[in-house]
């Protein structure tokens, strides 16, 4: 919520972010989809039925070419169901141990869907293109993002200013791409 929060307000688009009412007592969704956007859809019309205004969801996560796109839409569980992003890269560097500059190539992907009274009202994506290094670097962020080197910057996505992820990131850019279709429909 923080992030989109902080998305909306660097674009200067004027809506209102809550949670769902109640959203401890809502059934929840189960992402067992095989695609960020089946997720992303799926949260967003599950969570819409339990709400009265227009609901926002997504999915996101980590694709590796040279892993058949692992993490993907298992980023979040990787390692296992209550592993740590320490845990999460831990794995992925021992995967990732001896692979050629080319085959380190990976992308953030991130899906948005918005829906209202189980009806969808649209799907956005975006991805944030780099690779991985073999080693961590920055503090910030969170996941993936002290591995993730982004070349049009030349530091991590843990290197950079939440301003500058905001930015560049899969997130960011979904995002605002559901901001600018919101705001054409009004």
């Amino acid at each position: 919520m923080r992030e989109y929060r902080a998305l909306a307000a660097s674009v200067g688009a004027s809506v209102d972010l809550g949670l769902l009412p109640n959203f401890g007592a809502v059934p929840k969704f189960d992402e067992a989809a095989e695609t960020f956007g089946e997720n992303a859809v799926g949260k967003a019309l599950h969570y819409s039925h339990f709400s009265p205004g227009l609901v926002i969801a997504d999915d996101s996560g980590l694709v590796v070419p040279a892993l058949g796109g692992a993490p993907g839409v298992h980023s979040a569980r990787y390692a296992g169901p209550e592993a740590s992003d320490a845990d999460r890269i831990h794995k992925l560097l021992g995967a990732m141990r001896g692979k050629k500059v080319e085959d380190r190539r990976a992308r953030f992907v991130c899906v948005v869907a918005l829906a209202e009274r189980g009806e969808p009202r649209g799907i956005f994506s975006a991805s944030a293109e780099g690779e991985l290094l073999d080693a961590r670097r920055g503090e910030g962020g969170f996941g993936y993002d002290p591995i993730f080197f982004f070349p049009a910057l030349g530091k991590t996505f843990a290197e950079i200013s939440r301003e500058e992820k905001n930015l560049h990131s899969h997130r960011g850019k979904a995002f605002r791409k559901a901001l600018d279709f919101l705001a054409s429909a009004r």
